[in-house]
């Protein structure tokens, strides 16, 4: 579990996905268009990915649901349903202000 508080601790937004999830690649192009390079961890190519799909789970992931799984702050957000009505309610980028490439804080 610490693995994956650490990444999302570490990088703004993060994105855990398995390689073979295209609605984890849709995700990831999103915030890329928004300004963002999310933090995107393929669970099936770590070594210990079982154990970081357990702690996923423990942090609230939907196991039914759980690819793409992402978070942004540190806070988990959902999958692709979740992000993709925080983006067209205009509340998605509100959240990514701050991991914006290029954007300076005053």
């Amino acid at each position: 579990m610490e693995k994956v508080q650490r990444m999302t601790r570490e990088h703004g937004v993060v994105i855990f996905s398995k390689s073979t999830c295209c609605l984890s690649y849709a995700v990831s192009i999103l915030f890329q268009d928004l300004g963002v390079t999310p933090h995107v961890c393929e669970i099936d190519h770590e070594s210990d990915g079982q154990e970081m799909e357990k702690a996923l789970i423990r942090m609230g992931v939907n196991s039914s649901f759980m690819f793409p799984a992402v978070f942004i702050g540190g806070l988990f957000v959902g999958s692709t349903n979740e992000v993709m009505s925080l983006h067209l309610q205009g509340s998605l980028i509100k959240l990514i202000k701050p991991y914006i490439s290029g954007l300076k804080s005053n």
